[in-house]
């Protein structure tokens, strides 16, 4: 039952070239800092990655970007990244864009075995094209299939040697999601704690879906833009 490694570099171990990894956060909150970290200093590559988006240039997946380790980004956003965008309209970067909520919900249904769905998201627009549609309601839905992974890397506040999480605050956003849906969760948390210091109530993540949790370490907690108000003279 103790799922607890040292650190990110033993903790991704067994992550090979051409394998596909859902990450979680949301922009740069709730990214797993230390395994992106261990992930870029590794010669892994051809990753097939899961992720809202990939980070800034120089931060969270745009390191990984940044080596040309990342073969296909499946996300629904990309506008903080430059290089993401060079790659992609130059034909490096493999892209799939898929609407937010769809996202998530293609990573809850892989998360709980189903494997796939009918959703009005994306009907008319090329998320469409070569997708099923059906009628509901008199209006158009699109079948969308599950996500899964190979590792499922996420971040969260506290943890145990179980491996149940908790999240703090908007970090509660991909993290439970994809920790449901990968075939080896690796979970990176601030703070390990002991069994029963939990709520369990407040548990986000049971331990069932975690196979390796280790304490973080120097994390930046960055955020893309800042926008402050004018001090007053």
């Amino acid at each position: 039952m103790n799922k607890l490694v040292a650190n990110a570099e033993e903790a991704i171990q067994g992550v090979a070239d051409d394998m596909t990894l859902m990450l979680g956060g949301f922009g740069l909150c709730g990214i797993p800092e230390n395994c992106i970290a261990a992930l870029a200093n590794s010669n892994i590559s051809g990753l097939t990655c899961i992720s809202n988006n990939a980070g800034v240039d120089d931060f969270g997946l745009g390191l990984l970007l940044q080596k040309k380790q990342i073969r296909k980004m499946i996300s629904s956003y990309v506008g903080e990244n430059d290089e993401f965008e060079r790659q992609m309209l130059s034909g490096e970067l493999e892209v799939d864009l898929i609407p937010q909520g769809s996202l998530a919900a293609r990573c809850y249904a892989g998360g709980a075995g189903i494997p796939a769905f009918f959703t009005p998201a994306g009907f008319g627009t090329e998320v469409a094209i070569g997708k099923e549609v059906r009628e509901f309601n008199g209006k158009p839905h699109i079948l969308e299939s599950a996500l899964t992974a190979d590792f499922a890397i996420v971040k969260a506040w506290k943890g145990d040697r179980f491996g149940n999480l908790m999240y703090n605050g908007p970090a509660r956003n991909f993290n439970p999601a994809m920790a449901m849906a990968g075939k080896i969760t690796i979970a990176e948390v601030e703070e390990i704690v002991e069994p029963g210091e939990l709520d369990p109530n407040f548990i986000h993540t049971p331990g069932i879906f975690v196979q390796r949790i280790f304490a973080g370490v120097n994390y930046e907690k960055r955020i893309e833009q800042r926008t402050v108000q004018p001090r007053n003279p």
